[in-house]
Parts: structure tokens; C-alpha cells; sequence
């Protein structure tokens, strides 16, 4: 009962060697087309979901998405991990999962001598589920926070060290990492420190009436769609190094600074200038310059999606929501009167002005060939 995704016109094909920036800037809008077309034969709705995790995944970040149980979070990442030829792993995180559960550990193997004729004992490392271009997470806060610290470990250093030895994970490396928001009792939430290492935080939400039609057709009739492999891990680390290269001009970049610093309350280091009524009211603590690196980033990858070669303001603000909405530390009042982030973000995005006099030095202008 559910559709045939078409076919997107010259996706997952490699460019040819010395590419034009506009042929290189085309095949990755193909290729994420592609990308999210194989996806839709799996997953009904949930549009703005797939894109925040595609973007995710060419920026070189991760996820971390909040929703109920049963919204399609864990099909959603097998089904990327499908399209794009990825290993894939789960773990599912409880409160007596271990760090060597995830990274693995040394194990003491035996072999035989041909020398001796006697069983060599050694110790070789055995690999946890880390070992996996795609991993992941489930429900990662019921984890105590050792556990969770070891998975966050690799996500920042792409490897994991154990007995003194460091073992490189393969690459791109990418973990999707859930959490439900209704479930308190026996959870361990994630420090500050720890979600600002997540390049974007995605709601899933409950899906609309004519979704949830489609999505007991599709679930319980007598065809399971599959989506098929369009893309490569070299092809998705060539797009990883494109989206580096997207220009940014200084009135944008100036922007994305503005908006950083727009979340720090007046009485705090380098608060003040830029914030409103409601951030010096509401925020305890403003996000750090990571936001500033996950928005630029996300907004590069906007513009190639939309075939430009530089990112613009409103690529930037399309993305603020996901890549600040878990940087910020509320205070008690913003608890008592049921504040949240996202309505923070969004009065400042509503009040924040375009441009403002004093921008810094200029940058970049063009994509570089």
C-alpha cells in the first residue's frame, strides 16, 4: 500500500575527477534527494526529522532525538544506515550497562604454538557495538552517567581507548541517540557538558491523522518496504569535506556570533549586548561556541541542499532551534512558569535584527574551488 520512492537523476554516482563547484554542488542536492527518497519508502512524515538527521550526518555530528516510544526513531536509523552502505549497530542503554559493554574489552584467547605445541595464552581485544559507522543509542539517559560518558568519549574523538591503546573507529562515524521525556524515575539526564557534544536535538512528535493512516497500512498489510543503497561512505566523507567549503559572507556570520550571544543573560561573561527580556529573565546560561559551529555548519549544508554555493541568514535561522535547543540552562522561574527553550529561541529569532553596526572582520565570499 505504500509508494514507490522515484529515482533522483544521477544520485549516487561518484563526480568526476576536477568537478566544477556547480557539478559538485548539484550532486550533493542529488544525492541527499536520494538519500531521503529511500527513506520516505520506510518512514511516513516526520519530514523535518529526516532532514535534521541527514544534515547531522553530512555536517559530521550527531543526534540526539526526544519523542514518546514507538514514533519510528529506531527504524528511522536502520533505514539510513540501509541507504547509505553502513554498518550499524544498537545498544540499549540501561542503568547496568558497563563502558566496556560499549567500547569492548581485553579478552584472553588461546592459540597453539607450532613451535612448542603448547596453547599461547594472550590477550586480545574483543570490539563493543562502538565499532560501527552507524550506532544507535536507545533511551541513553537510563544509563549512569560512566557509561554515558564513555559513548560520548568516542563521539568527540572518533576512537576508544582501552588498555592503554587507542583504536580508531571507522569513518564517517555517526550515533543517534534517544531519550524519552516522559519517563524521569531510574534516568540519569545527560549534564549540560555532555549535550552540547550533540551537533543538533530533534522532537519527534506524535504523527498527524493522515500519517498514522498510512502508517498502519503500510505496517500491517503484507509488504514491507525496504530502502535500497545509494550512497557509500566515500562519497558521504567527499560531501562531509564539500559542506567545509560552502562560503560564508560576514553579515551571516555576524549573524550566527549575534545569535550565540543573544542567549546570554545580562550578569553573565559576555552577556547582555544582545539578549532579550525574556533570555535575562529565563536563561541561567547561554549556549556555548559550539551552537555558533553546529549552525554554520547546518546552514552550509541547507545551501547545497538548495544548490547555492553560500549560505545565507535564513539557512541559519532555519536550523537555530535544532542546534541550540539543548544548549541552554534554564533557571528555577523558567520552570515555574512552564518556559521552554524553544520558545526562548524563538523571541529571539523574532527580535534579533538582521544586521547591526561593529561586525567583525569580513570572511570568506565564495566557495572555494
Amino acid at each position: 500500500m505504500s509508494a514507490q520512492a522515484a529515482p533522483v537523476d544521477g544520485a549516487g554516482q561518484r563526480p568526476p575527477a576536477g568537478a566544477t563547484v556547480a557539478e559538485l554542488t548539484e550532486r550533493f542536492g542529488q544525492d541527499f534527494a536520494a538519500a531521503r527518497a529511500q527513506i520516505g519508502r520506510v518512514i511516513v512524515g516526520h519530514q523535518e526529522i529526516v532532514e535534521g538527521v541527514l544534515i547531522a550526518l553530512f555536517c559530521g555530528g550527531h543526534c540526539l532525538l526526544e519523542g514518546v516510544p514507538g514514533l519510528g526513531k529506531t527504524l528511522l536509523i536502520r533505514s539510513l544506515a540501509r541507504a547509505l552502505r553502513l554498518s550499524f549497530t544498537r545498544i540499549q542503554f540501561t542503568p547496568d550497562l558497563m563502558p566496556a559493554d560499549i567500547t569492548g574489552t581485553m579478552v584472553v584467547s588461546e592459540e597453539d604454538d607450532p613451535a612448542t605445541g603448547r596453547k599461547d595464552r594472550r590477550f586480545t581485544f574483543a570490539r563493543g557495538p562502538i565499532f560501527a559507522q552507524m550506532v544507535l543509542a536507545d533511551e541513553i539517559n537510563r544509563a549512569t552517567p560512566k557509561t554515558q560518558s564513555a559513548l560520548l568519549e568516542a563521539m568527540a574523538e572518533r576512537s576508544v581507548t582501552v588498555g592503554g591503546v587507542s583504536h580508531a573507529l571507522d569513518r564517517p562515524f555517526f550515533v543517534m541517540a534517544t531519550q524519552n521525556p516522559l519517563e524521569q524515575e531510574g534516568t540519569y539526564p545527560l549534564p549540560e557538558a555532555q549535550l552540547d557534544r550533540f551537533f543538533f536535538k530533534l522532537d519527534v512528535r506524535t504523527s498527524a491523522r493522515a500519517e498514522l493512516f498510512e502508517v498502519l497500512l503500510r505496517t500491517t498489510g503484507g509488504v514491507q518496504e525496504e530502502p535500497s543503497p545509494v550512497l557509500d561512505s566515500a562519497q558521504i566523507l567527499g560531501h562531509q569535506e564539500l559542506v567545509r567549503r560552502v562560503a560564508v559572507a560576514p553579515h551571516v556570520q555576524d549573524y550566527v556570533v549575534r545569535l550565540v550571544l543573544a542567549t546570554h543573560p545580562k550578569g553573565t561573561p559576555g552577556g547582555g549586548e544582545f539578549s532579550t527580556p525574556m533570555v535575562d529573565r529565563f536563561v541561567r546560561v547561554g549556549a556555548s561556541p559550539r551552537a555558533g559551529q553546529a549552525i554554520t555548519l547546518a546552514a552550509k549544508c541547507r545551501a547545497l541542499i538548495q544548490g547555492r554555493p553560500a549560505a545565507s541568514i535564513d539557512d541559519a535561522r532555519s536550523v537555530a532551534l535544532a542546534a541550540l535547543r539543548h544548549r541552554l540552562i534554564l533557571n528555577f522561574e523558567a520552570q515555574a512558569q512552564g518556559a521552554t527553550s524553544d520558545e526562548i529561541l524563538r523571541n529571539i529569532l523574532e527580535t534579533l535584527p538582521l544586521e547591526a553596526p561593529g561586525m567583525p572582520g569580513a570572511g570568506p565570499a565564495a566557495l572555494r574551488g
